[in-house]
């Protein structure tokens, strides 16, 4: 399973790769693992500013549609329109061309409250 060391993690299964003051948000392996091949993304948030841990969409795999959570309070700023005719990015190229959304970030110190790729790695494990 891929953790890549350079970014940080929730334990919602979320990887975010922060540059400045955006942060670039998708699904880690794990999630796509066991949510299987996904088929639709559906964010109607963009440009509204919501808090951590608010819903800011949902994910339909084959098997579940799941609820997607903020990582970190801010506005969205950007949804990776390729999603809506290319979904399984997600399951392609997950840390890559499969990010889903991008956020402006609220309060730089949520940042410090993520996982790091160790800290995830032993989350998934438990």
């Amino acid at each position: 399973m891929n953790i890549p060391k350079d970014l940080k993690y929730t334990k919602d299964h979320e990887w975010i790769k922060v540059d400045g003051n955006v942060a670039t948000v998708g699904i880690t392996d794990y999630a796509q693992g066991e949510l299987g091949d996904i088929v639709f993304v559906e964010v109607e948030t963009v440009g509204d500013t919501l808090e951590k841990e608010e819903t800011f969409g949902t994910i339909e795999a084959v098997k579940t549609v799941s609820d997607m959570y903020m990582p970190l309070g801010g506005e969205i700023v950007e949804l990776n329109k390729r999603l809506e005719n290319e979904p399984e990015l997600i399951n392609k190229s997950g840390y890559d061309d499969g990010w889903i959304i991008k956020i402006k970030i609220g309060d730089a110190s949520e940042v410090d409250a993520l996982l790091d790729a160790e800290a995830y790695k032993a989350a998934i494990s438990e």
